[in-house]
């Protein structure tokens, strides 16, 4: 029922904003596999509009926003924006190509697709998630009481840095990949009751802090910190791909 209703707003958006949507994906918690049961879709999209529009002089818009309400969160970005921010190594722009669950794509989408990855800098990876994780971590784990999904927040890019730094590729979008794989098994008991209480209790459920977690976060934030100091600087990344891709989208 849901995905027919998001189906239903991806053609409203083609036909109100006359754009194409290359690419739609689910992300946030459902696509992480842990969404609670009042979990909204956060749906998420690339589009292209025709050739002109970006050939104007004025200024002009490079997302949509179309919905936001306590059941779909649904947002996108105008391909020349998501390109930039490819050239840029945008870890956002890697998640939502990588979503285990896909609501629509394009032949388009795959030819860029198929060049994404050369465009990851693991350095840019390892400076996203770190930054995510330090100021989830400071601003809501240490507390007397905590939001318990907050922990996902710190968790995630965590591992998503560990991931980086032995694979030297995009982290995966699925958080039971990174945890079986590069979770410290001493925390592994609190994770998985942490998961049982995302996923069977509202968004909203508080809790007392687990200290074992929050000692691990200390720890991980500091070794990653002290690691990424030390790695060398990156190539600057070609436009040419790049720009060839977008002038055939144009065409």
């Amino acid at each position: 029922m849901i995905r027919e209703l998001i189906m239903e707003k991806i053609a409203e958006i083609e036909q109100r904003e006359n754009v194409k949507i290359l690419h739609c994906i689910e992300s946030g918690s459902r696509a992480w596999g842990f969404a609670s049961s009042d979990s909204d879709y956060d749906v998420r999209f690339i589009y292209v509009r025709p050739r002109e529009y970006y050939l104007r002089l004025d200024k002009t818009r490079d997302v949509i926003e179309w919905q936001l309400d306590d059941a779909l969160d649904i947002s996108g970005w105008d391909i020349r924006k998501a390109l930039i921010l490819l050239h840029k190594s945008n870890p956002t722009l890697f998640e939502w190509n990588s979503s285990p669950i896909v609501y629509k794509t394009t032949d388009e989408w795959q030819r860029i697709s198929a060049l994404i990855n050369h465009y990851f800098s693991p350095k840019s990876g390892l400076y996203h998630y770190l930054s995510t994780a330090k100021s989830n971590y400071h601003k809501h784990i240490t507390c007397n009481t905590v939001r318990l999904k907050r922990y996902f927040y710190v968790l995630r890019p965590l591992l998503a840095c560990k991931w980086i730094l032995a694979e030297g590729t995009p982290p995966p979008v699925e958080f039971r990949i990174l945890m079986e794989k590069y979770l410290d098994e001493e925390i592994s008991p609190d994770v998985e009751k942490l998961l049982d209480i995302k996923i069977n209790t509202p968004e909203i459920t508080d809790g007392k802090p687990f200290n074992r977690i929050n000692e691990y976060f200390e720890k991980t934030i500091t070794a990653l910190t002290d690691t990424l100091a030390l790695l060398p600087k990156e190539r600057i990344r070609s436009w040419t791909e790049i720009n060839d891709v977008f002038l055939e989208l144009l065409k």
